[in-house]
């Protein structure tokens, strides 16, 4: 799967005339509506087959896309797909802006305190539920927690040197995790 990237997930079937719901892991809908060849896996495959996109619509209300391949014509062809992975080529990946990566990109990367430049881990996964999470495994190798993929709380992204750096809000990491910023003193009323 190394040379392959995910872009989304059928979740289910669509009607009656095949076509499928897929939940987006990608924030190109052309990779969704457009027609063309596009890239499906499934579990047990080797590779990914190639498969037509016949058309795709987005479902603003629900967050997913309505597809359309050919050859697929029945609600228990589409049922069938469950679970089958949409995949580009790594070499087909779309040109970014700056500021911009690819969720994938993330894992791997050493994640950091702001304030006190204190690594409490390291990215171990993304989910998506909402907004896109970082799953992160706790320096030493304590526990995993989710961070908000948010520009509050991961102000800054840094491809090039392998670092994140967090400002959690209180209560997002564990006590041990947390830096340790004492209030200045209160003068006392004489």
């Amino acid at each position: 799967m190394e040379d392959w990237l995910e872009i989304g997930t059928v979740v289910s079937a669509q009607g009656l005339k095949g076509e499928v719901r897929v939940y987006p892991d990608s924030d190109f809908p052309e990779r969704f509506e457009i027609p063309g060849q596009r890239w499906l896996w499934h579990k047990g495959a080797e590779q990914p087959e190639a498969r037509e996109l016949v058309h795709g619509r987005y479902l603003s209300g629900k967050g997913l896309y309505v597809l359309k391949f050919a050859d697929v014509n029945t609600r228990e062809q589409a049922e069938a797909m469950k679970g089958y992975r949409l995949v580009v080529s790594q070499a087909d990946r779309l040109p970014l802006a700056a500021g911009e990566f690819h969720l994938h990109d993330l894992i791997g990367l050493a994640v950091f305190q702001q304030v006190s430049q204190e690594q409490v881990g390291t990215v171990i996964g993304v989910a998506t539920a909402g907004n896109d999470l970082l799953e992160v495994q706790l320096s030493p190798a304590q526990s995993k927690v989710f961070i908000p993929l948010v520009r509050e709380i991961v102000p800054t992204v840094d491809l090039a040197n392998g670092r994140i750096e967090i400002t959690p809000p209180a209560g997002l990491l564990p006590e041990s995790s947390q830096s340790v910023v004492s209030e200045p003193a209160k003068a006392e009323d004489a």
